[in-house]
């Protein structure tokens, strides 16, 4: 009795926290549908007075907003499939590999991921002027296309099947391309999972690095485009709120796509653990 009390507890608590966090994207929701009248309003309701679709309709005429939808689609989307591709190349490297110096490079590796981001921004950015390439999308590509991150836990997740599955294949005359992409990487799938919620979101939402080295508008993403809109119009609430719900629609269709291979691969890392 006392067991199902203390879980029923901790089952609201949880319950209430969920609440706290999900209210502010469930206001926002609501509000996208309401004049600027009404969200100014001190004592207005929660819910539209009047429900209006005008907020999603107008959006891009305050802003190139579809334009950089898409353009944050993309590299997100590109950005997300190199790094699983060679996170795993490498995770499989490092661990099925036996050579002189792997370990030493694989700390180096998590030497990296100790590096404060803000750190290496200035070298970047003279990088990209020597290379040309501001104002281009290789200056959003091209830095990210290997995650420390990404290859420590390509790594972790590889170095759990078995060696003899390897073993086997390259006795039946398998090659090393064909056990990558046929054996390990299907075997992989959980990881592969987190790594694209986790890095499609990180790109999905970066400020400062596209603000930095992209100057057109067009050419912009969307969280850049989303602070200039909240900047040069910060009157229309209504088209912010609208906009911002669906540049996060993205975002939800990645998790609903990868939840299940990616809640396996925690429940399957804390059996382990």
């Amino acid at each position: 009795m006392l067991h199902k009390v203390k879980v029923t507890l901790f089952n609201l608590l949880l319950l209430f926290f969920s609440f706290i966090t999900v209210f502010p994207f469930v206001w926002m929701l609501v509000s996208s549908f309401k004049s600027n009248s009404e969200i100014v309003k001190i004592d207005g309701s929660f819910w539209p007075e009047h429900f209006s679709l005008s907020n999603y309709l107008n959006v891009q005429e305050n802003f190139h907003f579809m334009t950089m939808f898409f353009n944050t689609l993309l590299i997100a989307t590109v950005v997300t499939v190199c790094i699983i591709y060679t996170s795993s190349i490498v995770g499989f490297v490092l661990s099925k590999y036996k050579f002189k110096g792997r370990d030493q490079l694989f700390g180096l590796i998590l030497a990296t991921m100790m590096i404060p981001w803000a750190v290496t921004i200035i070298p970047k950015y003279d990088m990209m002027m020597k290379f040309g390439w501001i104002d281009s999308y290789a200056a959003l590509i091209v830095p990210s296309l290997v995650s420390g991150f990404g290859i420590f836990l390509m790594r972790q997740n590889i170095m759990t099947i078995p060696d003899e599955v390897i073993e086997a294949a390259r006795i039946d005359g398998a090659s090393e391309y064909y056990i990558f992409h046929r054996i390990i990487m299907p075997m992989s799938r959980n990881a592969i999972s987190s790594i694209a919620i986790f890095q499609f979101l990180w790109v999905w939402e970066d400020y400062l690095w596209p603000y930095l080295v992209i100057n057109t508008d067009t050419k912009q993403m969307i969280s850049v485009g989303l602070a200039m809109f909240n900047g040069q119009y910060s009157t229309d609430y209504g088209g912010l709120f609208a906009a911002t719900a669906i540049s996060i629609i993205p975002v939800i269709i990645v998790y609903i796509i990868f939840q299940k291979r990616f809640m396996e691969g925690i429940a399957g890392a804390s059996v382990k653990g």
